[in-house]
């Protein structure tokens, strides 16, 4: 059972765990999971009950904020693979943005990998797969770049690789910032500058098969946490 945790008090923390991008490479050598796919039999939590689930493990607030962003992208992402003909559930895709760094508060705080900690979490709490697998692989996927079978993984990834913090950048200003503080000074430079490829790959075949481009989106959805 997963336990409740007090809020905690107003902490300024440097949240951004990108020395886990080291810890997800290189792509596996284990085959490519079954696609992750929207069945109706396991049930979404709304906007509400995620952030429910925020308090009950103590987020903070900054690290709130960037998961709002990171659900703004991905919902536009959903809505416009839907809007093409994807069989995308929009809903699931929102929510595992919205719960991808779930754990991060509490890694920050006790040490551990916040998407492997939170997409056992998120599994525990939902018994959802495929919002799960947004959670556990958002910071790297090791496999193929498939989007028709694991959009929702996908566009978790590359909405996460899209806000720096709590605003909307590029990519290549996202990781021109984690070079700088953690590259160069922790000698991750080659493994970041993996993990900024597969970033600029995914988002060449976003735009490619949702005919649209992306760094000319202000990913307005309508719709807030």
């Amino acid at each position: 059972m997963l336990l409740a945790r007090h809020p905690p008090e107003t902490v300024h923390m440097n949240t951004d765990t990108s020395p886990e991008l080291a810890e997800e490479q290189p792509p596996t050598a284990l085959p490519s999971p079954p696609p992750v796919i929207f069945d109706p039999g396991f049930s979404v939590p709304s906007d509400q009950q995620c952030a429910e689930y925020w308090a009950r493990f103590a987020m903070l607030n900054n690290v709130a904020e960037h998961s709002k962003e990171v659900a703004r992208i991905a919902t536009f992402l959903a809505e416009r693979a839907k809007k093409i003909g994807f069989e995308v559930d929009v809903a699931t895709v929102r929510a595992s943005a919205l719960m991808h760094d779930i754990a991060k508060t509490y890694c920050i705080q006790h040490g551990g990998n916040h998407s492997q900690l939170g997409g056992a979490w998120t599994m525990d709490l939902t018994g959802n797969p495929a919002i799960a697998s947004g959670v556990t692989h958002h910071v790297y996927w090791p496999f193929e770049l498939d989007i028709n079978k694991y959009f929702t993984p996908l566009a978790v990834i590359y909405a996460d690789k899209r806000v720096n913090h709590t605003r909307v950048v590029s990519i290549k200003d996202r990781f021109e910032d984690l070079i700088q503080r953690y590259g160069i000074p922790l000698g991750l430079l080659d493994k970041i500058k993996i993990t900024e490829n597969q970033a600029l790959d995914l988002e060449k075949l976003l735009c490619d098969t949702l005919e649209v481009d992306l760094n000319a989106c202000d990913f307005d959805s309508g719709r807030l946490v």
